[in-house]
């Protein structure tokens, strides 16, 4: 008996693009059809391009309850890219659609990001681009990374790796998380404390949480408040973590040294006087834009299509797949 046609369809516009990523899935599934148009699927369009498939790789693309009930055919997610907070997965496990995800497999991208972004501020690098861009000539005097006190809100994939990347510059680390991580932080000279210190006393401060209705907002006025004036913050996990508002105050009154932000509450962010300010460093959400993470995180939605699980069980880790999935 001959097994049933597997049809896959691919919404995301930057994995139809990937010659590599596309080659690895069509010798996998041979039927395959990927967003060429390079259209931004949303809503009843989305719908309507999965439509007749069994499967679907997805990346920032928003799958609700209204999307599983139109389209009951299909049966299998594979998340291109390491946030989930696009999908609804209460609504996916409702209607029996398995998800197919791998965390973390873009942190270096991202902890790279990170100390780049820590040093441009602390050295007034795109102060002093600007500068000489204008016609001056001005040096600048910055702080070295090197024995800062950076704290971490988040200690999962990404506040780990960056815990790494920051041992050679002698760095105080303090991290906040939900949970705790005695044996790492022993082992890596880390010290987990509550939110309000960790905004305290750090000279940076990056955030590394998921989106959800727990973080959201999470960095309100009052917390922006408690940080230093000297100090600097950096968000390359999610927008919607800060309240950008504040934020922008702070920075324009001297409350806040600096602040690098990859991500926004909106994207394209359409505050062009937080985005204007010579102590804002922004950039078009590139944190997991490396070549490498790219074809990484590709590669792991492509397995996702055939070691998926409960959505649930998998986007808190419960989910083991099966070694000969």
């Amino acid at each position: 008996m001959n097994s049933p046609i597997v049809r896959v369809a691919v919404a995301s516009r930057s994995f139809s693009r990937h010659p590599q990523l596309r080659k690895a899935l069509s010798d996998r599934y041979p039927n395959v059809t990927f967003n060429d148009a390079g259209a931004s699927l949303a809503g009843d369009q989305l719908i309507e391009f999965l439509r007749g498939h069994d499967r679907a790789i997805t990346a920032l693309e928003k799958l609700d309850d209204a999307l599983f009930s139109a389209v009951p055919e299909l049966r299998v997610i594979g998340k291109y890219g390491v946030g989930l907070d696009m999908i609804d997965l209460e609504a996916m496990r409702r209607h029996g659609v398995k998800l197919g995800w791998t965390g973390g497999v873009n942190r270096r991208a991202v902890s790279e990001l990170v100390v780049a972004f820590a040093i441009a501020l602390l050295r007034h690098v795109p102060e002093g681009d600007a500068l000489v861009r204008g016609g001056g000539w001005q040096q600048l005097k910055g702080r070295q990374l090197s024995g800062r006190t950076v704290g971490i809100i988040g200690l999962g994939h990404v506040g780990k790796d960056l815990v790494q990347l920051l041992k050679p510059f002698g760095c105080r680390i303090l991290a906040n998380d939900i949970l705790q991580f005695p044996n790492f932080c022993r082992l890596h000279g880390v010290t987990q404390v509550a939110l309000d210190e960790l905004l305290r006393e750090s000279d940076i401060v990056t955030l590394h949480v998921p989106l959800d209705g727990s973080t959201r907002g999470l960095l309100t006025n009052a917390r922006l408040d408690l940080m230093r004036r000297d100090a600097v913050l950096i968000n390359a996990a999610r927008g919607g973590l800060v309240d950008e508002v504040a934020l922008r105050e702070k920075l324009r009154d001297g409350h806040l040294a600096a602040a690098a932000f990859d991500v926004f509450a909106d994207e394209p962010p359409s505050d062009r006087e937080l985005l204007t300010l010579p102590n804002m460093l922004s950039t078009p959400h590139i944190g997991g834009s490396s070549e490498e993470a790219i074809l990484a995180m590709g590669l792991a939605a492509i397995d996702g299509l055939d070691k998926a699980g409960d959505p649930i069980e998998v986007a808190t880790g419960r989910f083991q797949p099966a070694a000969s999935a």
